[in-house]
């Protein structure tokens, strides 16, 4: 059991263990008793589900510290719809204003995690590159900036293995001279389904821990870090090995269930597996195999580019005022 907690992988919240019942599964709308609040919002396109973890005991029970998690599931957004696109980069706006409280010359930095150089990783660099950035209008051409747009600065400050620096301390250095009031930072996520892959979007007012999905943990990036409020926004954009074979094992059971029919012995017997456990076994069975294998589609890079603008065009309308619906796209490079 101990075994099985350590190694799966997941940062989505809505993913999170229940307590007592020794398994990662979503949680259900209604919530998980005392300190946590389960809300649900949105439609069939864009659906919005909001854990908010109220107490110490909601800590305990959903893994993930005190705050708000909002996650988007976006299930067709791999079929490029212009005007899905369009409504989620608004509800993703949406979404990111019920987090920040900001005054209307404060200063926005946002932090891109991950490493350019691996595209399942890249998510952050790209939306730090199509970001509106505003700060140096600000200090160098006053007279040229527009009031309603907020101070905005981008930084991608790369990984350890590149730098041979802890990327907190990079951007706690950043932090120190800028001053912003807030962090966004933005990352590519691990999670526990493959139906969730490259199609869902988190936001969170607690900050990150950047590579934790994928077993690399880091310096967590948070207001008690950095001395400012951190907002997460991340994409899982892998799963692991064992997720892959366990999600594959289970449609080939649902399957074999529909085709036995209810009632049959057999429907019975495979009614009956746990499926948690089947998950255990799988990861111990893959462990000399497969140890820290996570899997991302083949289209991977044209999807973090897609959802790279889309990320970005929901930053922009939520912190420039002048920025709305009509925009989309308009500033992202």
């Amino acid at each position: 059991m101990d075994k099985y907690k350590r190694v799966i992988r997941t940062d989505m919240a809505d993913e999170s263990r229940v307590v007592g019942a020794g398994t990662q599964t979503r949680v259900q709308h209604g919530g998980l008793g005392e300190g946590i609040r389960i809300e649900k919002d949105g439609d069939n396109d864009v659906a919005i589900t909001r854990v908010h973890v109220d107490t110490p005991e909601g800590e305990q029970k959903v893994g993930k510290p005190i705050g708000s998690y909002i996650t988007m599931d976006i299930p067709m957004v791999n079929e490029r719809s212009r005007d899905l696109y369009e409504k989620a980069c608004r509800m993703l706006a949406r979404e990111l204003e019920r987090l920040i409280h900001l005054n209307k010359n404060d200063t926005v930095l946002i932090v891109g995690l991950g490493n350019w150089n691996v595209t399942a990783d890249a998510l952050g660099p790209k939306v730090a590159q199509s970001v509106l950035v505003t700060r140096h209008i600000y200090e160098y051409l006053p007279k040229e900036i527009d009031e309603t747009e907020r101070p905005v600065c981008a930084i991608s400050p790369g990984v350890l293995g590149i730098t041979g620096i802890e990327t907190g301390h990079i951007i706690k250095g950043i932090v120190d001279n800028v001053k912003p009031a807030l962090v966004i930072a933005i990352d590519a996520l691990a999670s526990r389904s493959m139906s969730r892959v490259n199609t869902s979007i988190q936001l969170a007012n607690t900050g990150i821990a950047p590579g934790s999905g994928v077993g690399n943990k880091r310096m967590a990036l948070n207001k008690e870090s950095l001395g400012v409020p951190v907002v997460a926004i991340g994409i899982p954009t892998v799963v692991d090995a064992a997720t892959m074979a366990s999600d594959v094992l289970d449609l080939i059971m649902d399957e074999m269930m529909k085709q036995a029919g209810q009632g049959t012995e057999f429907y019975n017997m495979l009614m009956n597996i746990d499926r948690d456990e089947k998950y255990r076994m799988i990861i111990e069975l893959l462990e000399p195999y497969s140890g820290n294998l996570v899997v991302t589609p083949k289209d991977t890079d044209d999807t973090i580019d897609y959802l790279s603008k889309l990320v970005a065009n929901g930053i922009n309308m939520a912190l420039h005022e002048n920025i709305g619906p009509e925009d989309v796209d308009r500033f992202i490079q």
